[in-house]
């Protein structure tokens, strides 16, 4: 008796442990093995996860009733997207309407609204990590020759012993300027208007360049590429130039 009563207990113990393993994959979600490390992606938030309430992870875009209109490469045209939602710039460009819909076909996940929404901030991270010297920050946010341009300009900064306080009050427009696919590269260029104060000290904190009291309208037209084929979601800052 004995003997049948430890059978059925190992039998009711694996039962136990059987749905204990999946009851936790089914909270914990699975990964495939794949997955790259916790890379900050601005520009594209239907690819982070999040978790609700029961526990399940859910894409953050997914598609609910009445849900705001994407680029859909079905669409004949985007002239009938709503402005409040999209760049203006859209519907007054068919160069640019066509870009963003080559890219779009290129990659699904791909969002106009969520990317002017991700340059805002790169643009304002990068501002202020470039006036910090901060290079790992700025690493993997630039296309190598930005990088080394950027990075060339803080080592001439610090072997002069200057300081750079560059501050961002506001950004008033990032706006598309271009947009298309140049082989698996979408390239997308954005105008930016901000209010800045930028000013340089020395050694002795004695300010060499600039007003600490003096707000300057700046504007910058900053090129994002991203290799639609790559594992990595990051657009990277390839060009920049000035108005």
């Amino acid at each position: 008796m004995s003997g049948g009563f430890q059978f059925y207990d190992i039998i009711i113990f694996a039962l136990i442990a059987v749905f204990i393993i999946l009851r936790l994959r089914s909270v914990l979600g699975r990964r495939t093995g794949n997955e790259r490390p916790n890379e900050r992606d601005f520009f594209n938030n239907s690819r982070s996860r999040r978790e609700d309430t029961s526990g399940e992870v859910i894409n953050i875009n997914q598609r609910e009733k009445n849900a705001e209109p994407e680029i859909d490469d079905n669409k004949e045209d985007l002239s009938n997207l709503n402005l409040q939602d999209y760049p203006s710039e859209v519907n007054k460009s068919d160069d640019i309407r066509s870009g963003l819909k080559l890219i779009s076909n290129a990659d699904p996940d791909f969002s106009a609204k969520e990317f002017q929404k991700g340059a805002r901030e790169a643009f304002t991270m990068i501002v202020d990590a470039y006036s910090e010297g901060d290079t790992p920050t700025l690493r993997p946010l630039l296309g190598d020759d930005v990088y080394d341009q950027f990075a060339s300009a803080i080592s001439e900064r610090i072997e002069s012993k200057h300081s750079l306080i560059d501050t961002v009050i506001s950004v008033d427009e990032a706006s598309f300027v271009k947009a298309e696919m140049v082989n698996t590269r979408a390239r997308i260029t954005v105008r930016f208007v901000s209010k800045q104060i930028s000013v340089t000290r020395d050694s002795e904190d004695n300010i060499v360049e600039g007003d600490e009291d003096k707000v300057l309208t700046i504007i910058d037209i900053w090129t994002f590429s991203r290799n639609i084929r790559s594992s990595n979601p990051n657009w990277l800052l390839v060009e920049t130039s000035s108005e």
